[in-house]
């Protein structure tokens, strides 16, 4: 590994333990409370279980690292830094499966990324970065502005779009999503685009028309091509805690989503919810966000994480 790699693998962690860190902070603070004033026993297990439920592990997972921490240790004094081991390797087991790179296959032109996700996840931020992300391996991009009943969402894409160098294409406010994504689609198909992201809306509160809607674009872009979307991202954003559930259920539903991308857990003491997510659906995790700037979206690593959230140097 040559020294710019180091580099930029150590500002990456400094960020995950960054952005982890009032989840790391709430579970570890806790651990030592529990431990270091008595010996290990039921009771104490139980308290830690909860603890990790707060943070939106998820009772599976709670219940699964309690199981190991007793393991061989009642009547024992236990360091909180054996208990932070413990629950970063029950973790990393869980996430381990889930952590998959999204890879554009080379054989599809346009590569087409479907991105959906509510209102407010970060979906389009996400966009923008990801196009960045995609133009650092010198392919062609073109965004398309999906979400067209919210001017904001096509005028934050037309940034992303210079600051990029990524194509774009975009209706009048209220266009027909579908059509636009089928014209973008079928542009470019003759250009010989390497990968097509397209952004929609995302208002849950009206859920029929929404997943009509996204039926619709689906339909449409098969039409031209049987394959497409190849990957259907769903954007969470963490400080929504167990409504990440829910969203991955409703979207899983109608947009059949491939792989998954968190948002915000910089603003969360909520980061476990990530690792219930991945002990409930199984689904890949492809990045994850820690903050606002460009280099703040990541591929997402089971081990990095999993240290974090636990507080492990």
């Amino acid at each position: 590994m040559d020294d710019s790699t180091n580099t930029a693998s150590k500002s990456w962690w400094q960020r995950l333990t960054g952005g982890l860190r009032r989840t790391s902070a709430s579970i570890g603070g806790a651990i030592s409370d529990l431990v270091s004033k008595r010996k290990l026993d039921a009771a104490a297990i139980e308290e830690l279980e909860d603890v990790l439920i707060r943070a939106d592990l998820g009772v599976d997972t709670a219940a699964r690292v309690g199981a190991a921490v007793a393991e061989g240790r009642y009547d024992k004094d236990v360091s909180p830094d054996d208990v932070k081991a413990i629950l970063a390797a029950e973790v990393e087991k869980i996430l381990t499966p889930v952590a998959q790179p999204l890879l554009v296959a080379p054989d599809a032109r346009p590569f087409v990324i479907l991105v959906v996700g509510v209102n407010g996840s970060g979906k389009t931020t996400t966009i923008g970065k990801l196009a960045a992300r995609l133009r650092a391996e010198h392919k062609s991009v073109t965004l398309v502005a999906g979400d067209t009943f919210r001017a904001a969402a096509t005028e934050q894409l037309k940034i992303w779009s210079t600051r990029t160098g990524a194509g774009i294409v975009a209706g009048a406010t209220g266009a027909d999503a579908a059509g636009l994504a089928f014209e973008a689609l079928a542009a470019a198909r003759t250009a010989g685009t390497d990968v097509l992201i397209v952004d929609t809306a995302g208002r849950l509160q009206n859920k029929t028309a929404l997943m009509g809607e996204l039926d619709k674009i689906v339909r449409v872009m098969k039409k031209l091509d049987p394959a497409a979307p190849h990957a259907v991202l769903l954007v969470l954003d963490a400080t929504v805690g167990q409504n990440a559930l829910s969203q991955v259920g409703e979207f899983q539903k109608t947009a059949g989503v491939t792989g998954l991308v968190m948002t915000k857990l910089d603003g969360t003491a909520r980061g476990g919810i990530l690792v219930a997510l991945a002990a409930k659906y199984g689904l890949p995790v492809h990045f994850i966000g820690v903050g606002e700037g460009v280099d703040d979206l990541a591929p997402f690593g089971a081990r990095d994480f999993a240290r974090a959230i636990a507080g492990l140097e």
